[in-house]
């Protein structure tokens, strides 16, 4: 008996040719379709710890920003705090309180609260003073010093607690500050300063 057409050998042949070609395809559409997945889900991990990273580098500039102000606000406490006993101080005029006055005046100027504040300082903003130095060559370590309470964005009164200066003071310190950057009188000093 005679097979028909659709059961003859070249028939067989194309249709186990077409299921090969059907497989190879499926195959091919399923692998693409996996490699992309990978893709997909190796590029979601690395914006994951990108964005872990940089969570980490915000919480370690809020930690730095927060130790700068705390070691700022503790040396403006501990000026005021000597400031008023050297007033009670040189009240009492009956008792000889040079030893004391001589020792707060000390303690007013100390260079270790500048070290401390400066290491602070330069953990959170640490080209700053540098920048400002190549730019500005004629500034003085005082300079430097006051830019960086500016920069701090700190009020003058603060500022004169720091220092251990007048108010008054602060501001002729503004002012001269403004002459060594040439600075117009429509320029702001804190938003050149902030510029570096």
């Amino acid at each position: 008996m005679h097979r028909p057409w659709y059961l003859s050998n070249m028939a067989l042949f194309f249709y186990v040719l077409l299921l090969l070609i059907i497989i190879l395809i499926t195959h091919k559409a399923y692998k693409r379709y996996y490699i992309e997945k990978f893709k997909h889900e190796q590029l979601e991990n690395e914006q994951m710890i990108m964005q872990i990273k940089n969570e980490k580098l915000n919480q370690d500039i809020d930690n730095k920003n927060r130790e700068l102000g705390i070691s700022t606000m503790s040396i403006i406490r501990k000026n005021k705090l000597l400031t008023k006993i050297k007033k009670e101080l040189n009240k009492n005029k009956h008792i000889d309180n040079s030893i004391a006055i001589e020792l707060i005046d000390n303690n007013l100027n100390d260079t270790k609260d500048w070290s401390f504040f400066e290491q602070a300082f330069k953990n959170v903003d640490k080209d700053f003073l540098e920048k400002i130095k190549n730019t500005h060559p004629d500034l003085t370590s005082n300079d430097l010093r006051f830019c960086a309470y500016l920069r701090l964005n700190l009020s003058s009164k603060e500022i004169a607690s720091l220092l251990n200066i007048s108010i008054k003071s602060v501001e002729t310190k503004r002012y001269r500050l403004r002459k060594k950057l040439s600075l117009g009188h429509s320029d702001g000093l804190i938003d050149h300063i902030l510029k570096f």
